[in-house]
């Protein structure tokens, strides 16, 4: 719990709130019912533990902050995520209630200790503890199955590593989202080719093949797509975009932009989680992702 002024709200609210839910108790000492709501209000923000956050802000010395918030009369409560005012109350409430609400908009307590596990889980990748990162992710995705970021992570780093039997099943429960997430679709591409150099029996002499029929005919984009899938089975991602560079050049609407869509893909599989920095600062982009995106940007637009 802290106390808020109009000087320190910005930091203590607003920008605190990006990163966690903050709950707004406008309240005043002579209030009989806000002396009521308090303790049960910071008692709730021990047991919800990081949770949320709680501010207090005294309406009488801080009419400013009050007559922002339209506040009429006290206890009024104003819960701010990514900070905007997403919901409230007036009024002293029951205990269930107060749960209840805070429940419908904070983040569970699984959800939060999956984060915590995806958050060692790339501490781990960056010393290159590969196997400690693969436990970490695998009980992020146990505690939290609905984390998406933790389960693309974990596929993510079973296909690079080979296991494709098991990021298939590590994938199962998302594959419905595939269509409509940029990010699990991607693993969803990756595993497409992997299948389609299985089933095509593209060994490694299948670049040849590939380079052949390519040489025939600049405009057979068949092979210069299968080239490219068969590249991205390999993880060799820039010479995969190059191939599809190749065919977007000649035609950007061959079969319904499969080749815009890999491309946008491996964009996706390639991008490195973004260095922490401190408030206020753009982390810097990837060099390669960022050429890579120039280069597509430069033959969409063209």
């Amino acid at each position: 719990m802290i106390d808020v002024t109009l000087e320190t709200f910005e930091t203590e609210v607003v920008a605190a709130s990006m990163s966690q839910p903050v709950l707004v108790d406008f309240w005043a000492p002579w209030c009989g019912p806000c002396k009521t709501l308090g303790p049960v209000l910071e008692k709730l923000e021990t047991e919800y533990a990081g949770r949320f956050k709680l501010a207090k802000i005294d309406s009488d010395q801080e009419q400013q902050l009050a007559a922002m918030f339209g506040i009429r009369s006290i206890p009024t409560c104003v819960l701010m995520m990514n900070g905007q005012p997403v919901d409230g109350f007036m009024g002293v409430q029951p205990e269930g209630q107060l749960r209840a609400f805070l429940d419908k908009h904070v983040p569970s307590a699984e959800a939060l200790q999956a984060e915590e596990q995806e958050e060692e889980a790339q501490d781990a990748l960056a010393e290159g503890d590969t196997e400690g990162a693969l436990e970490k992710l695998q009980h992020a995705v146990a505690t939290d199955p609905a984390n998406d970021e933790a389960r693309f992570d974990y596929v993510k780093l079973l296909l690079q590593l080979g296991r494709e039997d098991d990021a298939k099943v590590a994938f199962a429960p998302v594959i419905a989202k595939a269509e409509a997430s940029r990010r699990l679709g991607a693993l969803k591409a990756w595993m497409d080719a992997l299948d389609f150099v299985a089933a095509g029996a593209h060994g490694e002499g299948a670049d040849a093949q590939f380079d052949a029929k390519i040489t025939a005919n600049k405009r057979d984009f068949e092979a210069r797509f299968g080239r490219a899938r068969w590249l991205m089975a390999r993880q060799r991602w820039q010479e995969a975009m190059d191939e599809l560079l190749e065919i977007l050049m000649r035609d950007k609407a061959w079969n319904d932009e499969a080749a815009r869509k890999t491309y946008v893909a491996i964009l996706e599989i390639i991008e490195p989680p973004r260095p922490k920095v401190a408030e206020g600062q753009i982390p810097p982009e990837d060099p390669v992702v960022a050429a890579y995106r120039r280069r597509l940007s430069s033959v969409v637009l063209s």
